[in-house]
């Protein structure tokens, strides 16, 4: 922490378990689901789901899970690549400004770096939810916890929040570094894989409660982006990359993965695409994450292990993962220009 700072940056991640342990994974499933605006549903219903049933659960074969992606001296991906973002951003922004890491849900909490940053009696705080497209469910619930917290202030510095950057081009010119990685030739179609949601969050935008959106959007939000609407911003995203590397149309698709529960939630489900690929005939398939910043569970294991199976059975030979932005220079870049609220 630096004396001279007048200026704070919180940066702040989904979160993760302190270890792979089933005690320590079904805690950290609990806050997650609990909260209301990931499962949006009455106290009572969410309360009897979440520790009644879910966490329960699946905790134990969670931890499994993690203890495959775990690291013996670097610990969780997510903690581990979000904490060399805050370190490298703190000295890409020098000493008149102080970055702060929290996790959405578990340690470190919104409400500890909150707390160091109070004492400092910062001129000002900007916010940064690490998810490219909005959604109330992370970005939403970033910002709505931070403003529970920071209203119980005596003093309140200036506030500014970072809603979304699902058309930053840096953004998508590291992503599109990370595919060059691998020979693009090699592979005969390209997916895009994000987190989904049910589809009918995406109508709760709209406080009339008149908004319905089918369950693979509508077709304006495929071509338009729209700042409330996680679909288009998902849309918007894979444009911007896909511009950076040449791609027709032909060539990728867009889908969604996590699905949980019964109730429909946005698609194509990335289970179902695959299927669909594997029938045309697709054998060699490169998958991108783009609602990730950092690798994490989701992206090493999800995809590079459960969907690339899945393939595999489905008589396909190959799924290859596109590494997310993690610590790449370029990436710490647009992260300062979001911080400095900056244009790239």
């Amino acid at each position: 922490m630096s004396n001279k700072a007048k200026k704070g940056i919180l940066l702040v991640q989904l979160g993760t378990p302190d270890s792979p342990t089933t005690p320590d994974v079904k805690k950290y499933l609990t806050e997650f689901l609990m909260d209301p605006r990931v499962i949006d549903i009455p106290y009572f219903q969410r309360t009897l789901l979440v520790k009644g049933i879910i966490a329960r659960t699946r905790a134990p074969k969670s931890a499994k899970i993690y203890e495959t992606i775990w690291d013996k001296k670097t610990g969780s991906p997510l903690m581990h690549y979000s904490i060399l973002q805050r370190d490298l951003l703190q000295e890409s922004l020098g000493d008149e400004y102080h970055v702060e890491l929290a996790m959405r849900y578990q340690n470190p909490s919104i409400e500890a770096a909150l707390s160091k940053m109070e004492g400092m009696l910062l001129e000002s705080i900007r916010v940064i939810p690490l998810f490219p497209q909005y959604a109330s469910a992370t970005s939403g619930s970033v910002i709505d916890r931070v403003m529970e917290l920071i209203r119980k202030w005596s003093y309140l510095p200036e506030i500014s929040f970072v809603s979304n950057f699902c058309t930053d081009e840096l953004m998508a010119e590291t992503f599109a570094d990370h595919a060059r990685k691998y020979d693009l030739a090699h592979f005969d179609h390209f997916v895009f894989s994000y987190h989904g949601l049910p589809v009918r969050q995406l109508g709760k935008v709209d406080p009339t409660g008149q908004l319905k959106c089918p369950e693979s959007g509508c077709d304006s939000c495929k071509t338009n982006v729209n700042a409330y609407c996680y679909v288009s911003q998902c849309y918007a995203t894979t444009r911007t990359i896909v511009e950076k590397l040449g791609l027709q149309k032909e060539q990728y698709s867009l889908c969604f993965q996590s699905r949980l529960g019964k109730e429909p939630w946005i698609q194509p489900y990335t289970s179902d695409l695959l299927h669909d690929l594997a029938t045309k005939g697709y054998k060699k398939l490169l998958v991108f994450s783009p609602a990730f910043v950092a690798d994490c569970i989701e992206t090493i294991d999800e995809i590079g292990v459960e969907y690339a199976n899945e393939f595999k059975n489905l008589g396909g030979e190959e799924v290859c993962l596109v590494e997310s932005l993690n610590d790449d220079p370029k990436w710490i870049k647009s992260l300062k220009q979001l911080a400095l609220n900056a244009k790239n």
